[in-house]
């Protein structure tokens, strides 16, 4: 009882503590931080903090909750940030993309209004509760291996739908229960357009004219901020003349409450899919923007320590009235491009946002909902990457049918489906692709070299086939290649197949078993199997499989790291022992698995 307790001390010990993140990054920022370090710093969060502010109202709006959702969660994911980041490269905040999975998830629960906010800690809770799981398991090193067609798709699907839900708020009308899909909101805001409000279509046509003018003309200044000035002026005019409009509701610090969020085992069940993909969601984007930057500044970034402190911001905002968080491609870049030197420029930005709310949050209420519908359309118009599109369609046809996959989905079901759908599309194109062996056959020229075999050319009838294996003989591999071979083994003057297996990689139970296939095959037409080049790790498979005792040690030929055609040079002469030949007709394959 005493050996388990302390091995099993030791496990916890050694993942949770030794080689998982760093629990308190923030020591070794402190250790050199200096003045010149701190005003970079302050500097950049005054720019971050000046544009943050209202784009959290809108990441707000966008995901379907009360604007002050958005700037509670701001603050807290930007103190959190700075605590447990290990970089200035990720600047975590509300997303676009998060906001719009919030959107559809939320949409989706056939639960009562009420009780939709409680529910929505839970999925903040489970998001970071996976995220630092996810961490600890260093997961972020597998986000490399989806396919950037996915991203595509789904920001661009995302987008749309941001759109469409934002088309009623921008004329003044409210639509009957939550539509989840754009499908839906298509459908919805049809059948209710005609309760359009002039005044709202006014402060709608005026948010456009301005921002437009503002970007071309002064496209460095805060024009969101600027807008929201503007048109809360002239509602205010509007209001003077006895127009009506819907406006956002005033915020006091007082309002905000810590509370940590309940659960039960039917919630849990619940938002564990919606979770899931939110968390998957947050490590595509954190990773693709700090591994970004970090290259622009020649430095590398730990993403597990980044998955981690995103991990316990999102559950920090679950007990604070917050929404999902990850790392913000706009705040990233602007902290970034102001100069930020450490990730202390995140906690002076959370700070800067308090200080906002206090002073500023009563005046809110003086807001028009139009105006800032308007601003989030056009917030998401900006992440349409037309030339990304354009790479990801023409590129590969596996590519385009990722793309337009993930597309369809997001505009059919709701997003986190549309997620799995572009992810599993792109791993069964994948392993379609992988799993489709090359066998190139190649002759002797007149000089003595090397040449590719064409279909129009005489074959020889080989006695002796040298069949190279190039690539990862994995499961999805394996079969195709043994049918492959057999093919070749069908050759009528054939006695000897010689298996150069130096460059196969990954070989698993199926391609073992496929071997052993191809080894009966061969017995029963007399025909005899040489591996050679084989490596000390296909050795242990071959040995632990007890495949090696049915080849035969002397049919297998290890490969020589300082010599490598030696191998090869011996289980031909063995091939000519076994033949009778001195000069056996040889036929040589490359076979290409991946």
């Amino acid at each position: 009882m005493i050996s388990r307790t302390r091995t099993a001390l030791y496990w916890i010990r050694r993942v949770f503590f030794r080689e998982g993140p760093d629990l308190l990054p923030l020591r070794h920022t402190l250790a050199h931080y200096d003045l010149k370090q701190a005003r970079s710093d302050v500097l950049a969060s005054f720019n971050v903090a000046l544009f943050s502010f209202p784009q959290s109202m809108a990441y707000a709006l966008i995901a379907g909750l009360p604007v002050h959702y958005g700037i509670y969660c701001s603050i807290v994911c930007c103190i959190f940030g700075a605590l447990f980041s290990g970089s200035r490269f990720i600047f975590l905040a509300p997303t676009n993309a998060t906001a719009v999975l919030v959107l559809s998830a939320m949409s989706a629960l056939n639960v009562p209004p009420e009780d939709k906010l409680g529910l929505l800690a839970v999925l903040l809770f489970m998001i970071g509760f996976f995220l630092v799981v996810g961490a600890y398991l260093k997961v972020a090193h597998l986000i490399q291996y989806i396919s950037r067609s996915v991203i595509t798709g789904y920001i661009t699907a995302s987008v749309i739908l941001i759109i469409g839900n934002q088309f009623k708020t921008a004329l003044g009308f409210e639509v009957l229960g939550s539509p989840s899909t754009f499908y839906q909101v298509c459908v919805s805001t049809l059948k209710h357009i005609h309760e359009a409000s002039f005044p709202a279509i006014l402060i709608a046509l005026a948010t456009v004219g301005t921002y437009l003018y503002l970007r071309k003309r002064f496209c460095s200044w805060p024009n969101v901020a600027i807008c929201l000035c503007f048109m809360s002026l002239l509602a205010y005019i509007f209001y003077l003349y006895g127009w009506d409009l819907s406006y956002l509701n005033p915020i006091n610090l007082d309002s905000w409450k810590i509370q940590f969020p309940s659960f039960t085992f039917d919630d849990i069940s619940l938002m564990a899919n919606s979770a899931l993909a939110i968390a998957l969601m947050c490590m595509m984007e954190a990773a693709s923007i700090g591994k970004s930057l970090a290259a622009r500044s020649g430095m590398v970034i730990d993403m597990n320590q980044e998955v981690f402190s995103m991990g316990l911001a999102n559950m920090a905002a679950a007990c604070s009235s917050g929404m999902p968080v990850s790392g913000s491609l706009t705040r990233s870049t602007l902290n970034w491009a102001s100069g930020a030197a450490t990730p202390l420029a995140s906690l002076y930005c959370g700070l800067i946002s308090l200080l906002t709310l206090i002073f500023v949050g009563p005046y809110i209420g003086n807001i028009p909902r139009p105006a800032l519908a308007v601003l989030v359309m056009f917030i998401g118009t900006s992440l349409i990457n037309i030339k990304q599109i354009r790479i990801v369609i023409r590129s590969t046809k596996s590519d385009a049918w990722v793309f337009f996959t993930t597309f369809i989905a997001g505009l059919l079901f709701p997003l986190d489906t549309a997620i799995y759908l572009g992810v599993g599309t792109s791993i069964v194109l994948f392993l379609k692709k992988a799993a489709h062996p090359e066998m190139v056959e190649y002759k002797f020229d007149a000089s003595g070299r090397l040449s590719e075999l064409s279909e129009d050319q005489a074959r020889p009838l080989p006695e002796v086939s040298i069949v190279h294996v190039e690539g990862n003989l994995f499961f999805g591999a394996a079969e195709l290649f043994r049918d492959q071979m057999r093919r070749v083994c069908q050759e009528p003057q054939l006695s000897v197949v010689i298996l150069r297996l130096k460059n196969a990689h990954y070989m698993d139970a199926t391609s073992i078993m496929a071997l052993e296939e191809l080894l009966h095959y061969m017995r029963e037409r007399k025909r005899t199997l040489i591996l050679s080049g084989v490596r000390k790790d296909v050795i242990q498979i071959l040995k632990s499989s007890g495949l090696l005792e049915q080849i035969g040690r002397r049919n297998i030929f290890l490969d020589v790291s300082q010599n490598p055609t030696k191998s090869t040079a011996r289980a031909l002469r063995r091939a000519q022992i076994l033949i009778g030949a001195l000069a056996p007709k040889i036929s040589i394959y490359t076979s290409e698995v991946f």
